[in-house]
């Protein structure tokens, strides 16, 4: 056994994380609130012209056909904001989160965590067709960042505090701990890490033990379906290939109304203004479609709405949704496809006998998430989180894996990551872990090693091993005890030669040097960084660091030894019988 193979890498700075993680928890849940609210007092003074926190829906309003201009006040206070204090501000929020996370070491300006949450709860209290999902996850993922900036700590260390804010964040407003700590694994975090998972699942922990305190407990539409019977396997394949053909369609169609804007000649300023538009307009016909909708989402949810009804109000959401979101404005993506999916499963249910006709909604909600995200693990266990119907467990697994599947072979990039590579940015999705992370340097370094005599002449070495016969670049020097003192290549020895001398020795080049040099026990993804940023061909492998014996060599190309077997087993195909 040996001891440096270890299942997992030791962190120690795991619990420094944890703590921290903590705090994050407790300001995420508080901005989440905070959020709520703002979306509340919006609303209750946009359509209802009074100063209140109250929930209420802006269905019920009576203003008539000035409803219109509602939207369009809202908008056009976003785009200034968005223009004059932080562009950040504009879209759904987890887009920017992840070109924070790889691609800007993970740092968010304190501008974000203010303007974020408050732009949002302008526009979606004066009737934008949007969830509070995306803002809070980007209003936590900068309380998370901007936290992590005040300690010394890593990009690494700090995208998993920024992660650990926005899941926190999302427990808070759904109360789904779960399916925010599977959203960071298969959308945020590009790694499944102790270091990492640890301090997020106590993050959403602590978001979720602390929600009740302020937003009340329990799933956020309480649902019981019947246990499904054989014969809903294949409705749970259409429904998963329906929504996955859906997820597409939104996709396809929010990035066509983008580029529409992006024609126009004015600044991108106003286009929020413009969208809008097509919301006050929509919400003067559709009520129901304006703000966040979850009480749309919950009467679907338990088949309180006529099919011919749904597809009225579903038709206004989605394109309304889909102008409002390309015009650049700000609003999440969450509640809107959920009310896009249980509206798919409302038409599916009248038209599917012998099963209980309130599982499809739920099903295709999650399913839609699911190609849309792009994460079905998550979308499974969020329906789940937010209904506490174990029973469609089952189903929800079933339709969200078809889902994905088909989004997957049909589009080649998500809408969270579409937007992204708009600006010449790529993010590839699928991760596994590194052959050479697992692999050690004792098992690819040669042994047999040509050394040269620290007490030997420069001129000696010069003919013996830098002439017409050289078989390497570089060298490992060793006195006479067989302790590495450094490695000789043919500028340190040509150096030598002109300072002095011929006959001058070897180890007079290394006396004030400490060679580069790496362990049997490191892996070979450590050693390889290590020669990359060295810029080294060859290190040196000894012992221990107090001996530095030498007992071996390890070059680039006994580096990717590991990849030879992934190679393998990717690529060459074998039929194991009938050999």
């Amino acid at each position: 056994m040996h001891s440096h193979q270890r299942d997992f890498s030791l962190n120690s700075r795991m619990l420094f994380l944890c703590a921290i993680a903590t705090l994050i928890g407790l300001l995420s849940t508080a901005a989440a609130y905070a959020l709520l609210n703002l979306i509340n007092f919006f609303t209750n003074l946009f359509f209802f012209q009074t100063l209140s926190f109250a929930e209420r829906s802006p269905a019920e309003h009576t203003m008539g056909v000035i409803v219109i201009a509602l939207p369009i006040v809202g908008g056009l206070i976003a785009g200034l904001i968005a223009r004059y204090g932080s562009d950040k501000v504009r879209g759904h929020g987890i887009p920017e989160a992840l070109e924070a996370i790889l691609f800007r070491k993970s740092q968010m300006s304190p501008k974000v965590a203010v303007l974020k949450p408050l732009t949002s709860g302008i526009v979606i209290g004066s009737g934008g067709p949007f969830g509070a999902e995306g803002p809070i996850i980007m209003t936590g993922g900068a309380i998370g960042s901007l936290i992590a900036q005040n300690f010394s700590v890593s990009s690494a260390e700090r995208k998993t505090l920024l992660v650990a804010g926005a899941t926190a964040g999302m427990t808070a407003v759904f109360g789904t701990p779960i399916a925010a700590v599977l959203l960071a694994v298969e959308l945020l975090l590009f790694e499944w890490r102790p270091r990492s998972l640890i301090p997020v699942i106590i993050a959403c922990a602590v978001a979720g033990f602390a929600r009740p305190l302020l937003m009340g407990a329990g799933p956020l539409f309480p649902m019981h379906t019947e246990v499904a019977g054989w014969q809903a396997f294949f409705v749970c394949v259409v429904a998963g290939l329906l929504s996955g053909m859906l997820s597409a369609a939104m996709s396809s169609a929010l990035y066509k109304v983008e580029d529409l804007f992006s024609k126009l000649p004015i600044h991108w300023m106003w286009w929020p203004a413009m969208g809008a538009i097509a919301v006050g307009v929509g919400g003067y016909f559709q009520p129901r479609a304006l703000g966040v909708g979850y009480d749309v989402i919950a009467d679907l949810l338990n088949n309180q709405i006529a099919v011919s009804i749904a597809l009225s109000l579903l038709l206004v959401k989605a394109t309304i949704w889909v102008i409002a979101l390309g015009s650049g404005t700000s609003g999440g993506v969450l509640a809107p496809l959920l009310m896009l999916g249980a509206g798919l499963g409302v038409v599916i249910a009248s038209i599917v006998p012998g099963t209980d006709p309130a599982l499809w909604p739920l099903v295709c909600m999650a399913a839609v998430l699911a190609g849309v995200l792009g994460a079905p693990l998550t979308a499974a266990i969020f329906a789940l989180g937010l209904t506490g119907d174990f029973n469609a467990l089952l189903p929800l697994l079933l339709a969200t894996g078809v889902s994905y599947g088909f989004t997957v072979l049909v589009m080649p990039r998500s809408i969270m990551t579409e937007k992204i590579a708009r600006r010449g940015l790529h993010i590839y999705r699928e991760y596994s872990v590194d052959p050479q992370e697992r692999s050690f340097i004792d098992s690819v370094m040669s042994t047999d090693v040509m050394t040269v005599a620290a007490a030997a002449s420069l001129a000696e070495i010069k003919n013996a091993f830098f002439g017409l016969t050289q078989r390497h670049r570089s060298f490992p020097v060793v006195n006479e005890k067989s302790m590495l003192i450094g490695m000789l290549d043919r500028e340190t020895l040509e150096y030598g030669l002109q300072t002095l001398g011929g006959q001058g020795s070897i180890a007079a080049l290394f006396e004030n040097g400490k060679p580069i040099m790496c362990l049997q026990t490191e892996s070979c993804q450590v050693v390889g960084r290590r020669m990359a940023v060295e810029k080294l061909e060859r290190l040196p492998v000894v012992a221990d660091r107090h001996s530095m014996r030498l007992i071996g060599i390890v070059s680039r190309s006994d580096l990717v030894k590991p990849s030879h077997q992934v190679f393998h087993e990717e690529h060459v195909r074998e039929r194991l019988f009938n050999r």
